[in-house]
């Protein structure tokens, strides 16, 4: 039995409702922002319970915005996790900013609070805590943290539409933040797209200006922007899919549990503390994702294999037996050749630098088979066992 990391294609029952959308949209001949845009930002903006939300073209466009939006440029400092996307570093330093990277929380791999108050400084100009794999950052000392000091906070919140805490919905924890619409993700497009959300009306129109290269009327510009818009027909097929959305997370979720169950059931995997939790990272040939807080939407389900070179192992081991794996990151943002300049050292980032050669996701999307998990996890045991 192959088990793939994700099938897009196993799931076609919103088909009719696509078709019909994008006919819609095909005859309206608009094709760029417009009605479906509008229609698909109140209802995203009324999910996440923020006043605004924007489409925008891409979720590192999202983060780009937002970013130009609150005034980062050159010497200013932006602080943010080493172990991430891409995107979250980059388009800091696309705007002439340095990234300042901070270690992760082991447990849910998201970035440390007290090491981003370590790393606060007259030049910090904003942070950007990720909610990474669909599990949301400690935000309540990051933001007490950050507004003590003025400093503008940014959910990068590309893994985590839907996600949860004790204070809300992710889009709706900090400032700003910014959803990507990947194609992968929870709520996916056919193609890239993403969104931003605030609670600040200034912030939002002025966003909105520089989602448009500036330009308010057209033709006159107050601000160098971009070219950051939606399509209509992304909005129009996102919003088809919107609705559907909690089902799938629920399906998410309880095969995360079904992969709990069954690696419980063999004895030899191990769930670490969780972030508020004193005690020491159990020894076990594999580690699950502990769920730390609030609601987890599983993006992915990120396993760790602790040892040298196991993780490797394993992953051409599930290759064999055609199950699809997939690294998340393999390097982290401090070892990337183009920050060199910044100086890093992985003895900064001990916790980040470990799981960049410990994790590894296993499938988890809302269609796969309890057979499918099985055959994930008997295959897994045959690794560990062998």
């Amino acid at each position: 039995m192959r088990v793939p990391l994700l099938d897009l294609r196993r799931d076609t029952s919103l088909d009719a409702q696509l078709e019909a959308a994008f006919r819609r949209v095909l005859q309206s001949g608009h094709y760029i922002l417009g009605p479906e845009a509008e229609a698909f930002e109140r209802a995203c903006a009324d999910y996440v319970g923020a006043r605004f939300a924007l489409g925008v073209s891409s979720g590192t466009d999202a983060l780009l915005l937002a970013l130009m939006a609150a005034g980062v440029g050159p010497g200013d400092e932006v602080i943010c996790p080493t172990f991430t996307f891409f995107a979250t570093a980059g388009t800091i330093a696309r705007l002439g900013a340095k990234p300042v990277f901070v270690d992760i929380r082991p447990c849910c791999f998201n970035a440390d609070a007290a090491a981003i108050e370590e790393k606060l400084s007259a030049r910090t100009k904003a942070v950007v805590p990720v909610h990474l794999f669909g599990q949301c950052a400690e935000m309540q000392p990051i933001r007490r943290l950050c507004q003590e000091r003025g400093v503008f906070v940014l959910e990068d919140a590309a893994q985590a539409f839907g996600a949860t805490t004790e204070e809300g919905r992710a889009g709706a924890l900090g400032h700003a933040a910014a959803f990507s619409f990947f194609p992968s993700k929870n709520l996916g497009a056919f193609g890239d797209a993403g969104l931003v959300t605030t609670d600040d009306a200034a912030l939002a129109e002025r966003m909105s200006l520089l989602r448009t290269h500036g330009a308010k009327p057209k033709y006159f510009h107050a601000a160098v922007g971009g070219n950051f818009r939606i399509d209509a027909l992304q909005s129009a097929l996102l919003a088809v899919k919107l609705p559907h959305l909690d089902g799938w997370t629920d399906r998410r979720q309880k095969n995360a549990s079904l992969y709990r169950d069954l690696f419980s059931a063999y004895g030899w995997a191990a769930t670490p503390p969780r972030c508020w939790e004193a005690a020491p990272r159990p020894d076990a040939p594999i580690l699950l994702p502990p769920h730390c807080r609030g609601r987890h939407i599983y993006n992915q389900f990120v396993i760790r294999v602790p040892g040298e070179g196991r993780r490797d192992a394993l992953r051409a081991h599930l290759a064999e037996r055609g199950v699809g794996t997939e690294v998340y990151y393999p390097v982290a943002m401090h070892q990337q050749a183009c920050f060199a300049s910044l100086s890093p050292d992985d003895r900064q980032f001990p916790e980040a630098t470990l799981a960049c050669r410990e994790t590894v996701a296993l499938p988890i999307f809302p269609e796969l088979t309890e057979a499918e998990i099985d055959r994930v996890v008997s295959a897994i045991k045959e690794f560990v066992e062998r």
